[in-house]
């Protein structure tokens, strides 16, 4: 008689998923003992907490990698999918873990709102008293954003292939942006590894440029990890403000431009020692403009109206609060809200549409803007001419109907997506203005919105439910629709 006991079929096959998942928990553990390290050289009071969110994460990975060792670790394309949705899902609620046991008056809710801005670089925060918090958890909040920032899976599939996991599907869920097969190098662990690389090196730079401009070393390195993930968290309830610096000020402009670029762009322009990849990227042309533009052209509004007495005073606020929400990164040195509201509209439609694909920004990026504009000129020009064969070129080459077809679908479900929640704000009691202005700053990963959620204000006096519909709109968001969406189609689920 065989007693063997059989696996069960549909462990099976959510082996490869929850294999992944397992070492990819695993792996986050680890980044804990980085905070864990801060605490125990600096003596402050979270040491015990990020002891126990270790091993209550690293006991969690291992229970997942145990469970589906023995089972097929093949990643099919749906398992892709379900692997970089499950971990944006679950990374979160074990990040959430310090603060839970650090902060008791701290909601399961509130906490994982936090870690989600975090890990999807929205930046936007529950938390007040800032200034008070220990330097590790300073920490943690810029790590976890920093590691959203180039995308946490893209990261491990340079490591899940060396423990028998392949990662094209994986970087291809993960990767934001229209044009997903495009690779730097052959093998797609060694780019995941070659941008990672770059990402580190110009956080390093960024932080080292803080530090000699004026900023303490926890200052410097949580704002540098916030700046080139473009999440926004400050260690300070004023945020730039505290600094008051134009100096400080200068430098996070540049750095969040650079981030706000096709980081593909920075590694070939590296690789050949030229800026000529940078001339030949038409997005990053159209984005750099747009920035520009865009702080010239409220710089001067706001000069006009009245709000500060010298341009100059005007260009220095203008500049940096434009292309900080403009590059979706969320700081601020002064209280936005309170400009004529032309501005902080304009504002939101940058940061919903500036940023571009292949950067760590938000939105919807810089391409599919260009793409829904040349289609709309495409189809004007067919009014007048209908039977003549129109491709739509962009940078001199000639894109795909099924691209462009693509990035349609992608904008009709993201402008119902953004209606869909901020009805579901609307009905639970928020005003227009908070509630539209929360869904488009979470869903782009911005983080700020207006009203009560403005930039001197915090997300705290939301009610739980419109914190988990914002949490949503995060993660819709930073895994850009449809990778969340293609799995609660029927087709996902046929064999």
């Amino acid at each position: 008689m065989n007693w063997a006991i059989e696996r069960p079929q549909t462990l099976d096959k959510m082996s490869p998923v929850l294999y992944g998942l397992g070492i990819v928990l695993l792996i986050f553990s680890t980044t804990m003992l980085i905070p864990l390290g801060v605490s125990f050289w600096l003596h402050d009071d979270a040491l015990l907490a990020y002891d126990k969110a270790f091993f209550i994460t690293a006991a969690a990975g291992s229970a997942l990698w145990l469970t589906a060792r023995s089972g097929p670790r093949d990643l099919k394309i749906r398992d892709g999918y379900m692997l970089v949705t499950a971990a944006w899902t679950v990374l979160p609620a074990f990040a959430a873990t310090p603060l839970l046991l650090y902060l008791p008056g701290l909601s399961f809710t509130e906490a994982y709102f936090e870690t989600m801005a975090g890990l999807t670089t929205t930046g936007a925060t529950i938390l007040s008293d800032l200034d008070k918090l220990p330097p590790s958890i300073h920490i943690w909040r810029g790590l976890l954003q920093w590691l959203g920032g180039m995308g946490i899976i893209v990261l491990f599939v340079a490591i899940l292939p060396l423990l028998g996991i392949g990662g094209r599907q994986i970087f291809r869920a993960e990767t934001p942006g229209p044009m997903k097969d495009t690779q730097l190098t052959p093998r797609i662990a060694s780019t995941a590894k070659r941008l990672w690389l770059l990402y580190a090196g110009l956080t390093l730079i960024c932080a080292l440029c803080y530090r000699l401009a004026g900023m303490s070393w926890l200052d410097a390195v949580v704002h540098s990890f916030a700046t080139m993930s473009l999440g926004g968290f400050s260690t300070h309830d004023a945020s730039y403000g505290f600094f008051n610096s134009p100096l400080i000020e200068a430098i996070t402009i540049v750095f969040m431009l650079i981030a706000g670029m096709n980081f593909a762009t920075h590694f070939l322009a590296l690789s050949k020692r030229s800026f000529e990849p940078y001339r030949q990227d038409w997005e990053a042309s159209w984005f750099l403009t747009a920035m520009i533009v865009s702080s010239l052209t409220v710089a001067v509004f706001l000069w006009l109206s009245g709000v500060y007495p010298s341009l100059a005073t005007a260009i220095r606020y203008a500049a940096f609060n434009v292309i900080s929400i403009g590059t979706t990164t969320g700081f601020a040195n002064t209280d936005y809200n309170v400009w004529p509201m032309f501005v902080p509209v304009l504002m939101l439609l940058l940061c919903a549409t500036a940023s571009s694909a292949g950067s760590t920004g938000g939105g919807i990026k810089m391409i599919r803007t260009q793409l829904l504009l040349l289609q709309a000129w495409r189809e004007l020009s067919k009014l007048l001419h209908p039977n003549a064969v129109i491709p739509v070129r962009l940078n001199g080459h000639v894109i795909p109907n099924h691209i462009v077809f693509a990035v349609l679908a992608f904008m009709s479900l993201y402008g119902a997506s953004i209606i869909a929640m901020t009805m579901m704000l609307l009905a639970s009691g928020l005003d227009l203005t908070t509630a539209f202005s929360a869904v488009v700053a979470c869903i782009t990963s911005t983080g700020p919105g207006l009203n009560e959620v403005g930039p001197a204000t915090t997300y705290a006096s939301l009610s739980d439910f419109q914190t988990w519909v914002l949490s949503l709109a995060m993660l819709l968001g930073r895994l850009e629709i449809f990778t969340v969406m293609v799995i609660f189609t029927p087709a996902f689920w046929r064999k």
